[in-house]
């Protein structure tokens, strides 16, 4: 490969959104599906985001009629820290 196309193909991945790179949910842990069901049971009555963060689902939802963003225990879906959207 050509020292041109080698920096071209570089500048494109380096183009790439952060978000293309997210973490993926390990083996082990819950599904989406189930996580916000356990979520829901939670006191959440809509999730509106949930992605692999950092070792843990992170996201954001409704729960007492507020935005909340959360994480939560990707093996039991139970919640870690969650605060009020501003």
């Amino acid at each position: 490969m050509s020292r041109v196309v080698r920096c071209a193909l570089v500048a494109a991945l380096s183009a790439l959104p952060l978000r293309a790179m997210a973490e993926a949910p390990g083996a082990d842990w819950l599904t989406p599906a189930q996580t916000k069901q356990a979520l829901k049971s939670a006191g959440y009555s809509e999730i509106t985001k949930l992605e692999a963060d950092d070792g843990h689902w992170d996201g954001e939802g409704i729960k007492d009629g507020r935005k909340m963003k959360f994480d939560a225990d990707p093996k039991t879906g139970a919640i870690l820290g969650e605060v009020p959207v501003e």
